[in-house]
């Protein structure tokens, strides 16, 4: 059976087209359970009209059944709490690549 680790480093493989990073470095991957054979995960969006939101929404249990076959079943539950802010969720390489900074990080460096 995969660990975690494992199954998040595969979730790495699905790219959000329109701003072209994985969905795990968005920060759109809010939790992984592993429940014996089957897997739960909890995911976002960008914006509750992501026009990609359905074709993303199907490569979680294709990528997880291509690479882990013995996952039988894996449900993503599409959730909306807290609501996705990539100066919180995003990794900092996607915020540097972005362009975006913590409220708290310019206000340090303006202190500075």
């Amino acid at each position: 059976m995969p660990t975690i680790e494992e199954i998040r480093e595969k979730l790495k493989t699905i790219v959000d087209p329109e701003i072209n990073f994985n969905i795990v470095d968005l920060g759109l991957v809010y939790g992984i359970y592993l429940e014996g054979n089957n897997l739960k995960v909890d995911f976002t969006l960008t914006t509750p009209y992501c026009p990609y939101g359905p074709h993303l929404i199907a490569q979680i249990p294709k990528v997880i059944s291509e690479s882990f076959p013995e996952i039988e079943n894996t449900d993503v539950k599409l959730v909306w709490v807290p609501s996705w802010d990539p100066r919180k969720m995003a990794t900092d390489d996607v915020k540097l690549e972005l362009g975006i900074f913590d409220d708290d990080d310019d206000d340090e460096e303006l202190n500075k």
